[in-house]
């Protein structure tokens, strides 16, 4: 925790990194002025570190790379606190925080339906093509053909993690009238009274005509869906992902694409998307021949990392996120610090 210099202060001085308007509007409006937040554009890796000299704090996002180096930087400028803005914390070198005396927070919730409604949104628009219809009448044609798409009643879906936010979409698409069928380590009792069928994951990617994962990165769960497991799938299936790019291995995912084994993928995530998501790239070239094939694909639906993306989940990220350094600042130890090999 804070040392005495710090907790002496009535508030911190802290670098907010990655920060576009609306973390300024909605962090602002928390803090309240009880901190000194100064905000950049730049995002966190080994050199931009440097910008965080003389500063108690920094406030990262999800493509902010905290590894070794920059946690080296930031103990030589001062800093001794990190508060991640969000839920995922795959992004912090904890064990390097630790060597250097930085307590790390994070958020450790906000509102699960937000990021459960944008994956039913996500599968709702991929599967009656509705972005496809959107951008055809806006051009004044109005033709059905290629427009077709299916009922969800009936179809199984596959919920792979069934923490809050799977388990609001696993109810959803209940509600749609959807056998569910769910993996997970630790089965929900009210999930399973509600109808949800716990299986295995092999048995879940064998049976299950849509699939959305809910799970957090983990060395377990990196490229979770690969050449393997999406050859043990229905032919047609739909994949949805709204947790992190990097639980599929896109190059496999491109070949199920090309050879249909795949009918449709809806991704608010890439495993690549750091310098590309939160960025306005559309006078550029696109430096990234995965993605630009990706995009390719009519079948494929792609959005940038928006399912958070909500007034509620926004304001509840913003105080917490200010809780933290209250916390930190008066020296009191709460739930979202985050221990070493977390």
């Amino acid at each position: 925790m804070p040392d005495a210099t710090v907790a002496a202060h009535a508030g911190l001085r802290v670098l907010v990194y990655d920060s576009h308007s609306y973390d300024r509007t909605f962090l602002d409006a928390a803090n309240a002025g009880r901190h000194t937040l100064e905000h950049t554009a730049a995002q966190l890796d080994p050199h931009t570190a440097a910008m965080a000299a003389g500063f108690d704090a920094v406030c990262l996002f999800v493509n902010d790379h905290a590894g070794a180096a920059a946690m080296a930087r930031f103990a030589a400028g001062g800093v001794r606190c990190i508060v991640q803005r969000s839920t995922g914390f795959n992004n912090i070198d904890l064990d390097a925080a630790a060597a250097h005396g930085i307590t790390c927070m994070r958020v450790r919730e906000y509102s699960p339906h937000s990021v459960a409604e944008f994956a039913v949104g996500l599968l709702q628009t991929l599967n009656r093509r509705i972005h496809r219809a959107s951008s055809r009448t806006r051009q004044h044609d109005f033709r059905l053909a290629g427009l077709l798409g299916r009922d969800l009643y009936g179809r199984t879906v596959g919920v792979v993690g069934t923490g809050r936010i799977g388990a609001i979409f696993a109810r959803i698409m209940l509600g749609f009238g959807c056998p569910v069928i769910a993996h997970d380590l630790r089965e929900d009792a009210s999930l399973r009274e509600a109808g949800v069928r716990y299986v295995p994951l092999e048995t879940l990617w064998r049976e299950a005509e849509i699939v959305s994962l809910h799970v957090p990165l983990l060395p377990a769960t990196h490229h979770l869906l690969n050449g393997e497991s999406l050859a043990m799938m229905r032919p047609g299936v739909i994949i949805v992902n709204t947790s992190r790019g990097g639980l599929i291995d896109t190059a496999a995912l491109i070949e199920a694409l090309g050879s249909q084994h795949v009918s449709g993928v809806a991704l608010d995530v890439y495993e690549e998307e750091e310098g590309k998501f939160f960025r306005d790239l559309s006078d550029t070239v696109l430096q990234d021949d995965v993605l630009a094939r990706l995009l390719s694909f009519p079948n494929v639906l792609l959005t940038s990392h928006q399912a958070f993306f909500t007034h509620e989940a926004m304001t509840t990220i913003a105080e917490t996120t200010i809780g933290n350094l209250d916390d930190f600042a008066a020296g009191r130890r709460n739930g979202n610090v985050l221990p070493p090999g977390a």
